[in-house]
C-alpha cells in the first residue's frame, strides 16, 4: 500500500503506482464526471461550498497567509538561512537566470499575462471595499496597490513555505523526494508511511490539480480572446476544446522530454519574450508614468503591507463580499498552486543556502511582478482614461480574457505584439502544465524525481480532462471559470490549514538539527583542540631521551683484553 520509491543499480528508480495514484485519479474522474453530467447539481453544490468557506472564513485565509510571510522571512534571517538545501558539498543545478525564470513561469507566468491590464483597470473602475471614487487618481493609486498586493510577496512566501521543506527534507535529510508527506515526520513520526501520510499527499496532489487547471483555464480563455482578436476566428467553446488538444500535445511532448531540456528551455524564452513585451511597452507606453507608478506604488505597497494584509471590511458585509471575489480568492489558488509550485521550486533548488532560496524566491518574482503591473497596469489606466472607459467597458461585459489584447490593439505594431503576446502566453501554458506533470507524477509514483515518462503523461491527459470538462460544464463562458475556481478554493482550504502545523514540524526539524550539528562541531573541534595541545606539548617538552645501557657481560672481548693474544703490547 505503499507508495515509496525504492532505488536500482544504475541510479534509476523503482516507480509502483499505489493508493495515492488510485484514489487522486479516481476523485479527479469522479468530479469531472459530475461536473459535465450533473451540471446544475454540481454548480449549485460547489457554489454553496465555497461560499460558505469564503464568508466564514476568510479571516483564516488573511491570518495564515500572513503568518507563511512573517514565517519565510524569519527563516532566511534567522541563524537557519545558511543551511544548504542539501549536503555541504552540494552545488546548484541551473544558474540564476535559468532558476529564476523556472520558479517564475511555475508560479506566475499565464497568471500575469492574464491579469496584468486587466486587475489594474478593473480595480480602478470598481475601487475596492469602497475607500475612494472610481476613476479617479486615488482610484488609480488604490488599483496599483491591491495588484501589487495580490501578486508580490504574499503568495511567493506560501510557495517559498512549501519549497523549503519539501527540499530540505528531501535533500538534507533524504527522505522521500517531493513528497509532501515527508515534512509531517517530525509530527506524526512513521505514520506518515500509513494512511496519514496518504491522505496528505492525496491532499496536496488534489489541490495541485485544481491549482493546475485553473491555470489552463485561464490560458485557454485568453488564447481564443486573441485568436479571436488578431485574425477573428470564433472563441465559443469548439475553439476551447481545440486550444486545450494542441496545448496538452504540445505539454506532453515537452514532458517527454528531461526537465533540463523541456521545462529549462520554454522557461528561459518565456521570459525572454515577457522581457521583450515589456521593454517594448516601456518604451512606447508613458514611458514616465510607468516609471513613476513603479517608485509611488513600491512605496505605497510596503508602507501599507500589514494593514492590508489584515483588512477584513468586518462592519461592511457588502465590501465583503469584494474581498471573497478577490483577496480570498487569490489565496486560495495560491495555496492550491503551493504544492505544485512549492514541489517544482524545490526540484530545482538543490544547492542553495536557505537564504537564498527565500531571497531569490520572494524578491525576484515579487519585483518582477512590480514592474509588469507599473508598466501595464498604469498604461491600461491611462488608456481607460483617454477613452473614457471603453477599456474598462469591455473587461466588464466582455471578461478579463479581452483586456490584454484589446489594450495591445491600441498601440503600434498591433498585429505583431499581439501575436508575440499569443506566443507568450502559448509557451506560458506547454511550460507551467509540463512542470504541473512532473509534480504530479513525482507526488503520485512515491516522490520520485523523475517521474516515468508514462506517469506524467498520464497526469497530462487527467489535466486536460479536467480543464475541458469544466470549461464545457459553463458553456465555455464564465460560469466554466468560475467552478473552476471554486474547485481550486475547495481543494485548497484543508490543504491551507495543513500548512501551519507543516511550518512548525520544519522549525522544529531545523532547530532539532542545527543544534546536533552544533554540538558535532563542537565536539570535533575539541578533539582537534586536544591533539593539537598534545602536539604541541611534545614539540615544548619532550621527553628525555634514555641512553642504553650495555651489561659487562654482555660485551664482546677485544684484542686489548685477550691475554694471549700475541700482538698484545708487552707479551
Amino acid at each position: 500500500m505503499t507508495d515509496r520509491a525504492e532505488t536500482r543499480g544504475g541510479g534509476e528508480q523503482a516507480q509502483r503506482l499505489g493508493v495515492v495514484f488510485w484514489v487522486t485519479v479516481a476523485i479527479a474522474g469522479a468530479f469531472v464526471l459530475w461536473g459535465v453530467l450533473f451540471t446544475g447539481n454540481f454548480t449549485s453544490a460547489l457554489g454553496t461550498v465555497v461560499g460558505w468557506i469564503t464568508d466564514g472564513l476568510g479571516w483564516l485565509y488573511m491570518l495564515i497567509t500572513t503568518f507563511f510571510l512573517v514565517f519565510v522571512i524569519y527563516l532566511a534571517f534567522s541563524r537557519y538561512g545558511k543551511i544548504k538545501l542539501g549536503q555541504p558539498d552540494d552545488e546548484p543545478e541551473f544558474g540564476y537566470f535559468a532558476w529564476f525564470a523556472m520558479l517564475f513561469q511555475a508560479g506566475m507566468g499565464i497568471g500575469l499575462v492574464f491579469w496584468g491590464v486587466a486587475e489594474p483597470v478593473t480595480h480602478y473602475n470598481t475601487p475596492p471595499l469602497g475607500l475612494t471614487d472610481a476613476r479617479t487618481p486615488e482610484a488609480a493609486t488604490l488599483a496599483l496597490q491591491t495588484a501589487f498586493f495580490h501578486w508580490c510577496l504574499h503568495p511567493w512566501a506560501m510557495y517559498a513555505t512549501i519549497g523549503i521543506a519539501v527540499a530540505y527534507f528531501s535533500y538534507r535529510r533524504g527522505m522521500s523526494n517531493l513528497q509532501i508527506s515527508t515534512v509531517f515526520r517530525p509530527l506524526l513520526g512513521d505514520r506518515v508511511d500509513g494512511p496519514v501520510g496518504n491522505a496528505i499527499d492525496i491532499l496536496a496532489i488534489l489541490a495541485t490539480l485544481f491549482g493546475v487547471a485553473v491555470s489552463l483555464g485561464l490560458g485557454t480563455l485568453q488564447i481564443a480572446a486573441g485568436l479571436n482578436a488578431v485574425f477573428g476566428l470564433p472563441d465559443g467553446i469548439g475553439m476551447m476544446m481545440v486550444i486545450i488538444l494542441v496545448t496538452a500535445v504540445a505539454y506532453m511532448l515537452s514532458a517527454s522530454t528531461p526537465i533540463d531540456k523541456g521545462v529549462n528551455i520554454l522557461s528561459q524564452a518565456s521570459m525572454y519574450l515577457a522581457f521583450l513585451l515589456l521593454v517594448y511597452f516601456l518604451v512606447v507606453g508613458p514611458t514616465i508614468l510607468q516609471l513613476n507608478t513603479f517608485t509611488q506604488e513600491l512605496g505605497v505597497y510596503l508602507a501599507n503591507l500589514v494593514p492590508q494584509s489584515f483588512r477584513m471590511s468586518a462592519f461592511d458585509a457588502g465590501e465583503a463580499e469584494w474581498l471573497g471575489s478577490w483577496t480570498i480568492f487569490f489565496w486560495a489558488t495560491w495555496i492550491a498552486w503551493g504544492p505544485y509550485v512549492g514541489a517544482f521550486i524545490a526540484r530545482i533548488s538543490r544547492g542553495r543556502t536557505i537564504r537564498e532560496f527565500i531571497v531569490g524566491v520572494l524578491v525576484g518574482p515579487s519585483l518582477f511582478s512590480m514592474i509588469w503591473f507599473s508598466v501595464f497596469g498604469a498604461a491600461g489606466i491611462q488608456l481607460d482614461r483617454r477613452t473614457n472607459g471603453n477599456l474598462g467597458e469591455a473587461v466588464a461585459n466582455e471578461g478579463a480574457a479581452v483586456a490584454l489584447f484589446e489594450f495591445l490593439g491600441q498601440y503600434p505594431l498591433a498585429l505583431l505584439t499581439s501575436l508575440l503576446a499569443l506566443f507568450l502566453i502559448f509557451i506560458f501554458f506547454v511550460a507551467g502544465a509540463d512542470a504541473g506533470t512532473i509534480v504530479l507524477g513525482s507526488m503520485s509514483a512515491g516522490g520520485v524525481l523523475n517521474p516515468k515518462t508514462s506517469i506524467k503523461l498520464t497526469w497530462g491527459v487527467i489535466m486536460a480532462a479536467l480543464a475541458a470538462a469544466l470549461l464545457l460544464a459553463g458553456g465555455g463562458g464564465a460560469d466554466a471559470l468560475s467552478g473552476l475556481t471554486n474547485g481550486a478554493i475547495l481543494a485548497a482550504t484543508p490543504f491551507g490549514i495543513l500548512m501551519v502545523p507543516m511550518c512548525y514540524g520544519l522549525y522544529k526539524t531545523l532547530k532539532t538539527d542545527f543544534r546536533e550539528e552544533r554540538r558535532q562541531l563542537q565536539e570535533a573541534m575539541a578533539y582537534d583542540r586536544q591533539v593539537e595541545m598534545r602536539q604541541m606539548q611534545e614539540i615544548m617538552h619532550p621527553r628525555p631521551r634514555r641512553l642504553r645501557h650495555v651489561r659487562m657481560a654482555d660485551r664482546q672481548p677485544t684484542p686489548a683484553d685477550d691475554p694471549q693474544d700475541p700482538e698484545k703490547p708487552g707479551t
